[in-house]
Parts: C-alpha cells; structure tokens; sequence
C-alpha cells in the first residue's frame, strides 16, 4: 500500500501538474461522471479531454486531500483553463451553477416573484419584489420613480444561481432593451406614443388575447376607442385593479363582476379614460409590435366568441357587439 508519505513527496515533485492549467484559455467542456465510476476512470478521461496535465497525479492528489470518495455523479461545465486544484474542487458539487428561468408573457410582477422558490435561483420574491420596484438602473424611458414592472422581458434564461435580485432584474431589462430595434422605435413613434406608454398598452393586449395572431386587431379596437375619446373598457384592467383573488387563487379573478367594474383604481378602464398609469402585466415582444403595427379596422368592440376557441368577435357597433353575445 502507497502511505500518505509517499503521496506527499509524489505531488511535492509533480505541483506544477496540479497549479497550471492545461491552457491558459479554454472553451468550456461538459464532463459527466456516472455513478460508479472510479477515480482511475474520472481521472483517464479528464486528461483525455484535455482538461487536466496528467491523470495520475490528479488521481494521487484526490486519495490525498481525501476527495476520492466524495466526487458527485453528475453534469459538469469545466474548462481546460482550470487547473487541477480548481477541476478536484469542482466535482465535489454536482449542483449546476446555472438554472433555467422561465418568465410567461402575461405575467405580473407578483406571479413572476412567485415562480423563484422552485426556480434553484437563490433570489427571494420579497427581494425580486423590492428590485423591480425600485430598480437601480431603470431604463432611460422609465418615468422619474416608475417600477420595471412591465419591461420584465419573457423568456427562458440561463442565470448563475447565486445572482443578486438586482442583477436579475438588469439581465431582464437588457434583454428587453435587446429586442427594442430602432424599426419597432419608429413605428412606435408614428403611432404617437412613447416606449413606457407602448408597453402600458402592450401589457393590456397580451392579457386580452389568447391568441397571438389576434393582438394587432384588438390594439387596432384600443386605438380606435382611444382616438374617438371612449374608454378602454377592458377587464383585465379591473383584474390587476383587484389583485389577489384569493377565492380563487389567482392574480387574474375570472368572471368579473357588475361590482368589480365599479373599483375606484386608476388602473379601472370602465371608471378612467386613456390609459392607465403603468403596465398591468409583462408583455411578449409580439404584443409590442401589436401597438407598434397595428391592424387597420373600423372596430370599436371584441368580445370572446362562444366556440371556446379563444378568438374574438369583433364589432363596429354596440348594437352588434351585443349580437355577439353568446345566447
């Protein structure tokens, strides 16, 4: 048997194998490590990919620091720019460093705030909460105080798990500010509106509509309303108004009713004229370019069709948009 002795001396002559890495820079590397394998073999195939110097002393240092027994199954992401030291240490967590991160289109900011205890992100809802509200880097076209709310851009995003709530809500505000090109800026110009009241409006259709194809008609009926001085009258205005239903348990309370309509908020459609002051939910990038290229209609008034297709019935008239009323 090989004493602890003989290691010692073994690696006393051999640091420079464990200290330097095999490159100076080094692309990244999956390295998997089934259950049972050993360290002669975890050991053979590190140095066959080129992320160690030598094998045989990654193997000694291992039985030596006593990490031999302690190597985790798993997925891996290492770099030949590690050195030995860093890669022994490495293997000791299978834990990944980074998490998938999911945000739908439609959701509010509470709803977001909600999904970040399963999410291996080490970010609180109180945390993320408090970060979009008072955002430390708000974007330039975020009215003096205004949350991020809104400007949360949906997605899937690959973070490193041990990111700060600040850093989270920057990442999703660069990727929002990414998808702002200077073609949909114009056209939202022509549309008279600025960024912030494009997304106000945007956060309104991406609630109405179920169906994508279906968000340039509906903000076609919102400018229409707009532009002729009639209120928006849309209910999921009212639903951010309420917030928690906790009959339900849901952030959006589904059916409304006659009471509802009547919630002094000014974020209430049916009581307040124009839009309302912030985004009610954070939209996808399609329901911007819904306000930005919008359809061209003489509709005033949707309704949901009685099909339970998820589309809309549109109308020019009240009178018709009472005829659309499921019988």
């Amino acid at each position: 048997m090989v004493d602890h002795y003989t290691y010692s001396i073994s690696l006393l002559w051999s640091a420079e194998d464990l200290t330097n890495p095999v490159q100076t820079v080094g692309e990244e590397q999956i390295f998997v490590i089934e259950t049972g394998d050993s360290v002669v073999q975890i050991s053979n195939r590190l140095e066959s990919m080129g992320l160690i110097r030598n094998s045989n002393i990654f193997r000694i240092y291992l039985v030596w620091k006593g990490l031999d027994t302690t190597v985790q199954a798993g997925s891996y992401k290492l770099k030949s720019s590690m050195n030995g030291i860093e890669i022994a240490s490495a293997l000791q967590d299978a834990t990944p460093s980074e998490v998938i991160f999911n945000i739908l289109a439609g959701w509010r900011l509470e709803e977001i705030a909600a999904s970040l205890p399963t999410s291996g992100l080490k970010v609180t809802p109180e945390e993320f909460i408090e970060a979009v509200r008072n955002p430390n880097h708000p974007l330039d076209y975020f009215p003096e105080g205004a949350s991020a709310e809104g400007f949360l851009f949906p997605g899937s995003y690959s973070l490193a798990r041990d990111m700060t709530a600040d850093q989270l809500v920057s990442t999703l505000l660069q990727n929002f500010s990414v998808n702002m090109s200077s073609d949909l800026q114009g056209n939202i110009s022509r549309q008279g509106l600025d960024i912030y009241n494009t997304v106000i409006l945007a956060s309104i259709i991406e609630r109405e509509a179920i169906v994508p194809d279906e968000q340039p008609m509906i903000a076609s009926v919102f400018f229409n309303r707009l532009n002729n001085g009639m209120k928006l009258d849309s209910d999921p205005t009212v639903q951010y108004a309420i917030g928690y239903d906790n009959l339900n348990g849901t952030w959006w309370k589904n059916p409304l009713t006659l009471d509802d309509l009547t919630i002094d908020s000014p974020f209430n459609t049916y009581k307040y004229s124009d839009l309302p002051p912030a985004p009610i939910s954070n939209p996808n990038l399609s329901a911007i370019q819904a306000v930005a290229f919008p359809a061209e209609t003489p509709y005033f008034y949707f309704r949901a069709r009685c099909d339970g297709s998820g589309l809309h019935a549109f109308a020019e008239t009240f009178e018709q948009h009472l005829q659309n009323a499921c019988k």
